[in-house]
């Protein structure tokens, strides 16, 4: 991979295919994925609760790992309702944190993967169209 970020929707579909192609090739344990921290501070935005830390996406063995809060566990099953293939196999409330870590059995092609993580961040997160995403780790 020579990027590591992208800011447009069409940039980011391409960032998360090269980046599960790039993991994929590497056989890495997982891939992360975050939010650009600069928009959680964006006043206008109805974003992630800041104090929650920076939404994070991982995927691996054909599953998708994230963490929310239970309203945006509602929004993520609404979503998956978009993308059939995709089903909830796990959710964990740890005691000692807010919210819920949610596993996503994500056994689809890179770009239908793509897709499904784009609509996450921005319909879960309620992020705006040209939040940047970052490779963290590959």
């Amino acid at each position: 991979m020579t990027r590591f970020d992208a800011a447009d929707p069409a940039e980011r579909q391409k960032l998360y295919v090269d980046a599960i192609t790039a993991h994929r090739n590497r056989g890495s344990g997982f891939l992360t994925l975050e939010v650009d921290a600069t928009a959680l501070d964006d006043s206008d935005s109805d974003g992630p609760d800041p104090a929650l830390g920076v939404p994070w996406l991982q995927f691996g063995d054909g599953t998708i790992n994230l963490d929310c809060t239970d309203d945006e566990l509602e929004t993520l099953k609404t979503v998956l309702g978009e993308f059939p293939a995709f089903k909830i196999d796990e959710i964990h409330r740890p005691d000692e944190a807010e919210g819920v870590n949610v596993q996503i059995s994500a056994k689809a092609d890179p770009n239908r993967i793509a897709q499904c993580l784009d609509a996450i961040v921005q319909q879960v997160y309620d992020l705006p169209a040209d939040v940047r995403i970052w490779v963290v780790e590959l």
